[in-house]
C-alpha cells in the first residue's frame, strides 16, 4: 500500500535553517495518544523556499514511481525517497498502517495515503458517487481501503493528524502495463490498438466506469497535499476527470485508427466487481476546496495514449 508523509521542519532555527532530525521507523517519544489536547499539528503550505522531506513507502508501482519523479522535480532528488517491500511477512504486512499513523502523529509530519473507487460497494449510489455515502466494497482491496479512510480520519479529529487522501478512479498510463485490474481494459486497448489493430474486451460494452490519465492523477496528488489546511473541509476526497464505457472508447480510437476492431469476451468476475463500483464520480468538493481541475478529457487522453504507443510500436518495428 502507498504511503507518503511530509516530514516537515521542525524545531528550525531562524538563524541558519536547520533541520531537526526526523526519524520516522520507530517511536522516539510519547505514544499520541497522550499528545497534549492543544497541540497543532496542521501543516503550513509549502513556500519555494522550505521544501519538505518526503518518503514515499510501498511506492514500485504506477503511482509510487511517477509521483516520486513529480515531486524531485518540485523539491529535489535529495528531498524525496522511494521505498518498497515487495514481500513482507504477514505481522508486518497486516499492521502496516496503524504503526504509520502513529508516527507521522508523533513526529507532526502530513501523511497522504491514497484510496480508489474499489472503496465503494453495489449499496453505494452509482451515478454520481458522492464523497460522504454508504461505503460496503466486496473485495478485500477495497475493505483495506475504507479501513484506511476512517483511521486517518480518525487521527485527525482524535489526535490532530494532518491526514489527506484522495478516492482515484481508474488511471491510466501510457508507460506502464496493465496489471490485470477492472479498469484495466483502459491500457490494454492502446497497448493492442497500436500492435495488431483490434482488441477484445473482458467487460460488456455500456459498462460506465470513472477514469483519469497519470499526469492529472500525480498533479491532483501533489495539490491535494500542498492545498492549506483550512481550505480543506474534509480529510477524504473524490477525484477524476472522465468516465467512459468500452463502446465510447472504441469510438474514439476509431477515430485514429480506421481499422479498429473490438470483441467481447465478458469475464464474470471482473463485471461483478465493475457492476458494484461508481459509474461517476462526484468530485464537486475537491474543485470547490483546493481548486482540482483536470486537463485530459477523453479525446486527448486516447491522442496521446495512441501518440505514445504508436512511436513506440514504429521503434520496435525499425529496430
Amino acid at each position: 500500500m502507498l504511503f507518503i508523509r511530509m516530514l516537515r521542519r521542525v524545531g528550525q532555527s531562524p538563524a541558519c535553517g536547520c533541520w531537526t532530525p526526523v526519524l520516522p521507523v520507530r517511536f522516539l517519544g510519547i505514544s499520541p495518544r497522550q499528545i497534549p489536547a492543544d497541540a497543532n499539528f496542521h501543516s503550513a503550505s509549502f513556500s519555494d523556499t522550505d521544501h519538505p522531506r518526503v518518503l514515499i513507502t510501498g511506492g514500485l508501482g504506477q503511482l509510487g514511481v511517477g509521483l516520486a519523479n513529480l515531486l524531485r522535480k518540485r523539491f529535489g532528488k535529495d528531498n524525496v525517497i522511494l521505498s518498497d517491500i515487495r514481500k513482507p511477512p504477514d505481522h508486518v504486512f497486516h499492521s502496516g498502517l496503524h504503526n504509520i499513523l502513529d508516527v507521522a502523529a508523533e513526529h507532526n509530519l502530513r501523511l497522504f495515503v491514497p484510496s480508489t473507487i474499489g472503496a465503494f460497494g453495489p449499496t453505494s449510489p452509482r451515478n454520481p458517487t458522492p464523497d460522504l455515502c454508504i461505503q460496503r466494497p466486496r473485495t478485500i482491496y477495497g475493505v483495506s481501503k475504507v479501513h484506511a479512510e476512517l483511521m486517518g480520519e480518525y487521527y485527525h479529529y482524535r489526535y490532530g493528524l494532518d491526514f489527506r487522501c484522495l478516492r482515484y478512479p481508474g488511471i491510466i498510463s501510457a508507460d506502464s502495463q496493465p496489471g490485470g485490474g477492472t479498469t484495466d481494459y483502459a491500457v490494454q486497448i492502446f497497448h493492442d490498438a497500436a500492435k495488431h489493430g483490434k482488441f477484445e474486451c473482458n467487460l460488456e460494452a455500456r459498462t460506465r466506469l470513472p477514469m483519469m490519465y497519470i499526469d492529472d492523477c500525480l498533479r491532483a496528488t501533489l495539490e491535494v497535499m500542498e492545498a492549506p489546511a483550512e481550505s480543506l473541509s474534509m480529510r477524504t476526497y473524490n477525484v477524476s476527470a472522465m468516465s467512459f464505457t468500452p463502446e465510447e472508447l472504441a469510438q474514439e480510437v476509431l477515430k485514429h485508427v480506421p481499422e479498429f476492431q473490438i470483441t467481447y469476451n465478458v469475464d464474470a468476475v471482473r463485471q461483478a466487481i465493475a457492476d458494484s463500483w461508481p459509474m461517476k464520480f462526484d468530485d464537486s468538493n475537491a474543485r470547490k476546496d483546493w481548486g482540482w481541475k483536470h486537463d485530459f478529457d477523453l479525446p486527448e487522453l486516447v491522442t496521446t495514449m495512441l501518440n505514445f504507443h504508436g512511436s513506440e510500436t514504429r521503434v520496435a518495428q525499425a529496430n
